[in-house]
């Protein structure tokens, strides 16, 4: 079990690595699929031949003409003229959402470049129905491409989570003076952290009487070592004497999972006008157009900080890492203590790169986060009873 254990750990160490790099490495590669070269033409496609309802729809544009194409820019209509087949005809599909289009002009796509425009702010008024549709733009036409139905995980995750989660924000937003988008997500953020603080609490709890457990495995395996069946035996009895189950750490952050990724969805995309449908009845009025952006002031949180906001939150999330992994697991050189410190040093770096990536809201409802898990961390750590649940017995853990 203890084999399983470390084997499992070091299996998700790799998966968040492996998908934090591919996501920054997403960030500066083109992910166009590779398109044939057509001299003097322009090659207008989508970038899939199927989508699922409310996946965002986009086209690739590629240039190979010897001449600057110029993309005009018909905010708040969409991007290029929608058709979707019915009763044997294309018909035109339009849309008009209520954003702002100060500062929208006209693209220019250079010789030889190509570039992806997304229907983000109309996905789901064009695309909501089911069907077989194309997009035009001038004599130009992309492919056909299907819209189907999205699957049950995705209906459930919108409809428990993302929705309710959503509206949650909108309620905070109405009622927070002068409609501050920064103070609601803070307000949020704390909300659903104290909701989820009994599963949260026990996972720390966990992980810090598995820290404290850890001397005791480790001569374990220093008196039997080669003997893997005695000290998996060993092991399972140090486990049964403790109280300790050591999944208890992974069950409750995984009861966690998909109310902080909701809620991290939420306030990516929270501010689309497209996504007006999923509110509730008595918030269906609400005009986005009140809400302030600009938190304190000096930070517009539509927008990307890619200076001091990822600082910020990197040195946050280090300063969680170091409190949580204790000096006993840094003390040691096993493999458990390797794959701990390199999350502890390779994690913030991570966070700070998608923080710098995306729009700054994302990065305040990270920092408030994080500090939340500061306290509640310092709290454990100080606690003397913190290796315990408070409705299990006292146990002694002596040391041979």
């Amino acid at each position: 079990m203890e084999r399983f254990n470390k084997i499992l750990k070091n299996v998700l160490v790799f998966l968040v690595i492996f998908l934090a790099v591919n996501y920054i490495m997403g960030l500066f590669i083109n992910k166009d699929e590779p398109t044939e070269s057509q001299p003097g033409t322009i090659i207008f496609t989508t970038t899939d031949n199927e989508y699922s309802r409310r996946e965002k729809i986009a086209v690739k544009i590629t240039n190979n003409t010897d001449k600057t194409i110029i993309i005009p820019n018909e905010c708040p209509g969409e991007p290029f003229k929608v058709l979707r087949f019915e009763n044997n005809a294309w018909v035109e599909k339009n849309a008009n959402p209520d954003i702002n289009c100060e500062n929208t002009k006209p693209l220019e796509l250079q010789p030889g470049k190509k570039t992806t425009i997304a229907y983000t702010n109309w996905n789901n008024a064009l695309f909501s129905e089911m069907g077989r549709f194309k997009i035009e733009f001038g004599e130009l036409a992309s492919n056909e491409f299907l819209v189907v139905k999205e699957g049950i995980f995705r209906q459930l995750m919108t409809g428990l989570f993302y929705r309710p989660i959503y509206n949650a924000l909108i309620f905070l937003i109405r009622i927070v003076p002068g409609h501050d988008l920064g103070f609601a997500i803070i307000l949020l953020t704390i909300i659903i952290r104290t909701i989820l603080l009994m599963p949260s609490q026990k996972s720390m709890r966990a992980q810090k009487r598995m820290q404290e457990l850890q001397p005791r495995l480790e001569k374990i395996k220093e008196k039997y070592k080669g003997d893997q069946q005695k000290i998996a035996t060993e092991t399972m009895a140090l486990w049964k004497e403790t109280k300790i189950n050591p999944f208890s750490s992974c069950l409750p952050l995984l009861l966690q999972m998909p109310f902080l990724i909701a809620l991290f969805y939420v306030i990516q995309n929270g501010l689309n006008p497209d996504n007006t449908y999923m509110l509730y009845t008595e918030y269906s009025g609400f005009a986005f157009k009140e809400i302030d952006v600009n938190f304190l002031g000096i930070l517009d949180l539509t927008k990307a900080n890619i200076y001091v906001l990822p600082l910020i939150v990197g040195a946050l999330q280090f300063a969680q890492m170091k409190l949580a992994t204790g000096k006993k697991i840094k003390q040691q050189g096993n493999e458990m203590a390797m794959a701990t410190n390199m999350m502890t040093y390779v994690l913030p770096v991570m966070i700070a790169v998608f923080t710098a990536s995306l729009p700054a809201g994302v990065g305040i409802y990270w920092a408030a986060s994080t500090i939340y898990g500061i306290v509640q961390q310092l709290i454990i750590n100080r606690s003397k009873d913190a290796g315990k649940d408070s409705n299990e017995p006292t146990v002694k853990v002596i040391e041979n």
